[in-house]
């Protein structure tokens, strides 16, 4: 299990008012730190929608490639291909 990361950061500001609106009774939140972890987890959410967005793209793209523009490799050719790159990497 991962250890808990303990995160200090000071705000001030037009950031500090728009954090203190957004916590305690009349905000959306009870703490800063429910805050924080929210928006933790939203952009969590937005990196791996955008990762998830690339591949997609990407495998359109590949099965929207014609049938001519395949070529047919063994098993034994992908690891000789891999091997020689991670050789020249």
């Amino acid at each position: 299990m991962n250890k808990p990361v303990t995160l200090n950061v000071r705000v001030g500001g037009a950031l500090g008012e728009f954090v203190a609106a957004n916590v305690g009774p009349d905000g959306a939140y009870e703490n800063v730190s429910e805050y924080v972890r929210d928006l933790i987890r939203k952009d969590k959410r937005e990196t791996e929608k955008r990762s998830f967005d690339r591949l997609k793209a990407e495998l359109s793209r590949a099965f929207a490639t014609p049938e001519a523009g395949y070529e047919r490799v063994s098993a034994a050719d992908v690891i000789k291909r891999n091997r020689a790159r991670r050789a020249r990497a």
